[in-house]
């Protein structure tokens, strides 16, 4: 797979690749073919870890660490990795991070950090790579946002802003960068079960988490880290081609379904159409 994947040949830098979809992209990257610089943020047990997986498939991969409230470490993370693989094909902006409070108690702080590390560093290490780029021909950017981008959700104010910011910005910048080689893409996952949610939901345990995603997600199951690195791999090869400006939702069809619905399991019981419509 490593020598014949849908990315042989090509050298990537994924963000925030510590752990759950950002390590997952890494490694699928790997497996489908990439040299593979891993970034994190905080604690490197993760991405050292991929690293070992992925030098195991026969792979270049290291891992740097880059503070991303910092715009100078986000540049220099660009810089590292395009020294290490001497040049970048594919770049997936992963990195970010997410809060919940009430609208009134946000404090300016919170609301910066939350924009430096979403998107003002993505915005300035992309055009760092995108530089390098253009020097051998183009590449392709995949950015990850999210379906707070698309529906609300109570207390996710300052979050969502900068999920809906990347969406905007990804649209904009590919067809600036599109004419010139580089093809700018999204992703907006909706519920993937990953470590944070652990840490973050009190109680929160893998059986509950499968029953309620069978009652809440059309699919019937939350979503797989490797759902959106098989998308990501995608939207970087050579088969995506022709797809540029686009947000890919991989929500298992939760923003598709009318939120007014109260079960969608169940045939209705409403005629609807009674009276006017044959048959009905």
């Amino acid at each position: 797979m490593s020598a014949n994947g849908r990315l042989a040949g090509k050298r990537a830098l994924v963000t925030g690749s510590g752990t759950g979809i950002g390590r997952e992209i890494a490694a699928e990257f790997a497996r489908q073919g990439a040299d593979v610089v891993l970034h994190y943020s905080h604690s490197d047990a993760g991405a050292r870890s991929a690293v070992k997986e992925i030098k195991a498939l026969g792979r270049r991969a290291t891992a740097v660490k880059a503070n991303f409230d910092s715009v100078d470490e986000a540049i220099g993370l660009g810089e590292q990795a395009i020294g290490f693989l001497g040049g970048i094909d594919c770049l997936v902006n992963n990195a970010g991070i997410t809060m919940n409070k009430p609208f009134l108690e946000v404090t300016r702080e919170q609301f910066d950090v939350l924009y430096h590390v979403n998107i003002r560093a993505q915005f300035f290490l992309t055009q760092t790579v995108a530089k390098d780029m253009l020097k051998h021909g183009g590449g392709a950017v995949c950015n990850i946002t999210s379906i707070h981008g698309f529906q609300g959700a109570p207390e996710h104010s300052v979050y969502a802003g900068t999920k809906g910011a990347i969406i905007a910005y990804t649209r904009t910048l590919s067809v600036e960068l599109a004419c010139q080689g580089i093809r700018v893409n999204a992703i907006a996952p909706g519920w993937v079960t990953v470590d944070n949610y652990y840490k973050a939901i009190p109680g929160f345990n893998e059986k509950d988490a499968c029953e309620s995603a069978r009652n809440a997600v059309p699919v019937a199951r939350a979503g797989r880290p490797l759902d959106i690195a098989q998308l990501a791999v995608f939207l970087c090869s050579d088969e995506a081609g022709y797809i540029v400006g686009q947000t890919i939702i991989a929500d298992g069809g939760t923003t598709a379904l009318m939120s007014l619905i109260s079960d969608f399991r169940t045939r209705s019981t409403a005629r609807f159409g009674t009276g006017y419509v044959p048959g009905v």
